[in-house]
């Protein structure tokens, strides 16, 4: 990144020079995004990180000029996201922040000093690294409220998912991918179609040809995970549209289906390895009430935190938990003294999981912070329990409520991507 101090000496310059000097360009537009623009310096910094990253993954960059399309595509997207979200008051704002910074360092075995060390010593800068991770952290904010809360399972979609990956037997398997997406807008007209449907094609065909799935997937698709070379890790037959199973049903491991078409674009899919998936029977159960303080406009997060310690202090001292959370709670459960029932692994976001097991029975815990406000959590009872046919469906259901939140997110966000207004001025 330019220094301050350098951009002033040119601006110096510039301002100075007579009148038959050459023009000496400090910077240029590359794309308008509604009210904002993106600029060459953005772009150049994001192809420099993207540069970095492929290399220390060991993936051949594909040309520039493909890099620099693709990056330019996803920070379009994301200034969409991001103005929508600050336009609709969703913040994170510094403690959030160090916590999620806090916990991908401990993620890396280190403390966060020794991760910021770690990432400067690659050549990466922090602070641009910690205002990315608030972004991925307020899009994940935005997605939940706008799509994954409005996702709908029926009981009807859980039987025949279960009709059909035979219930009988224990095992379910799973399907380690890679994949590219090639976007169609909403409402293309045939032309636009046809070109895309040829850029998947020439994608399939370089593929075929030996080179790199991650080198293409980097240049040629427009999944977020794009960069990581389109790897989506472990996926159960669950969690996978009816299009992509009939098509890797048919691939050997290391085996790349031919271009599939869905309703949202076109897809290529690299079967990496697959195996079968023990389903248990016996868990650990845990029965819990909790009292929820939502953080919003009028009740700030610290607010929000300190009105749960004082509810504590009361629960500690004698008052009765039901009691306060019907009175205080935010939460659908407060009508129920905030009891939420028996919950197994995996039912409630980690933050609260993790606060909850390390409850002793009857004990309240500090408030918890979590992505929907502050928790006060309280363990009631802990058993183990058979359900082997209740977990079916309850691993059914969340299967099937994470594949249709990802397409309605894509759709979504292809939807938001229409209606913004942007100007291209990337000079290929």
């Amino acid at each position: 990144m330019k220094s301050i101090r350098t951009n002033i000496l040119m601006l110096a310059l510039c301002l100075c020079a007579p009148a038959w000097a050459a023009p000496i360009l400090l910077d240029r537009i590359v794309a308008v995004v509604d009210n904002g623009v993106i600029t060459q310096h953005e772009l150049d910094q994001a192809v420099q990180r993207t540069l970095r990253q492929l290399a220390l993954q060991k993936t051949p960059a594909p040309p520039r000029h493909l890099l620099q399309r693709q990056l330019l595509e996803r920070m379009i997207t994301e200034r969409i996201l991001l103005k929508l979200a600050d336009d609709t008051n969703i913040r994170i704002d510094g403690a959030q922040l160090d916590r999620a910074l806090a916990r991908i360092a401990q993620q890396n075995g280190l403390a966060l000093d020794e991760f910021r060390r770690a990432l400067e010593r690659e050549g990466v800068d922090f602070n641009a690294f910690r205002e990315q991770i608030r972004n991925e952290m307020i899009i994940a904010r935005l997605r939940e409220r706008e799509v994954d809360s409005k996702v709908v399972v029926t009981d009807a979609e859980i039987d025949l998912f279960l009709a059909n990956t035979a219930p009988q037997s224990d095992q379910q398997t799973e399907y380690q991918l890679a994949h590219i997406l090639v976007l169609t807008p909403e409402g293309a007209n045939p032309e636009q179609v046809e070109r895309l449907r040829a850029r998947a094609q020439q994608a399939l065909a370089e593929l075929r040809a030996g080179a790199d799935f991650a080198q293409v997937a980097a240049a040629y698709s427009d999944a977020r995970d794009a960069l990581q070379g389109g790897v989506l890790g472990w996926r159960s037959e669950a969690q996978l549209p009816s299009l992509f199973l009939d098509a890797l049903r048919d691939l050997s491991v290391g085996g790349v289906s031919p271009v599939l078409r869905s309703g949202n674009g076109f897809h290529i899919l690299k079967l990496i390895d697959k195996r079968g998936k023990d389903i248990p029977t016996i868990i650990r159960q845990t029965r819990a009430r909790h009292i929820l303080i939502k953080v919003s406009e009028i009740v700030a997060d610290a607010d929000a935190r300190n009105r749960l310690r004082l509810l504590r202090e009361r629960i500690v001292n004698g008052a009765d938990f039901a009691e306060l959370a019907r009175l205080h709670s935010d939460d659908l459960s407060a009508a129920k003294g905030g009891e939420l029932g028996w919950l197994s692994p995996g039912d409630t976001v980690p933050e609260f999981e993790r606060a909850m097991d390390a409850l002793a029975i009857g004990e309240v815990s500090q408030p918890v912070r979590s992505p929907f406000g502050w928790h006060l959590i309280q363990v009631l009872e802990r058993r183990d329990q058979d359900v082997t046919q209740e977990r079916r469906r309850l691993e059914a259901r969340a299967a099937i409520r994470a594949r249709k939140a990802e397409e309605a997110f894509d759709d979504w966000v292809r939807q938001m991507r229409d209606r913004a207004y942007v100007e291209y001025r990337l000079e290929e």
